[in-house]
């Protein structure tokens, strides 16, 4: 692993809301973590397979802003997004749904850690972005909540 890779793993991981990231790649093992940040989300471990994101795996936003409802909910962080806590389980929320703040809205998994994406305010998913198994980036809109 180049100090290019590394540089780049120590911005991703300072521009997102994880607390304490650990990597070990090869012979190369990382461990970061942030002092007293509120964080939006709660990870659990699972095991699971993490694939390989490519560089052009951005979900893309095809309908123009202006109609979009509501406050964007942002990635956190590099990952794959998912609608349900597992195959065949009904989906965290749907277009429609009313939540309250700190409802779980969805997963994103990250190196093999599940991250919940918790509501950060009350109201309804007036509309949903985000593919569930597709991989999303930092600061994509996974949902709008009016």
């Amino acid at each position: 692993m180049d100090t290019q890779k590394i540089k780049k793993i120590i911005t991703l991981f300072e521009e997102s809301k994880l607390a304490k990231m650990e990597l070990e790649v090869e012979d190369i093992k990382i461990k970061m973590e942030k002092s007293s940040q509120e964080l939006s989300y709660v990870s659990t471990s699972a095991p699971v397979t993490l694939p390989v994101l490519a560089s052009s795996g951005k979900t893309e936003v095809v309908e123009s802003e202006k109609t979009n409802k509501g406050e964007a909910i942002t990635s956190p962080l590099v990952g794959i997004y998912y609608v349900a806590s597992g195959v065949g389980e009904k989906p965290f929320v749907e277009v429609g749904s009313n939540v309250k703040k700190g409802d779980t809205l969805c997963i994103i998994e990250a190196m093999k850690v599940m991250n919940e994406i918790k509501a950060s305010k009350s109201g309804k998913v007036t509309s949903i972005k985000a593919k569930n198994g597709e991989a999303v980036q930092f600061n994509d809109v996974l949902m709008y909540i009016e």
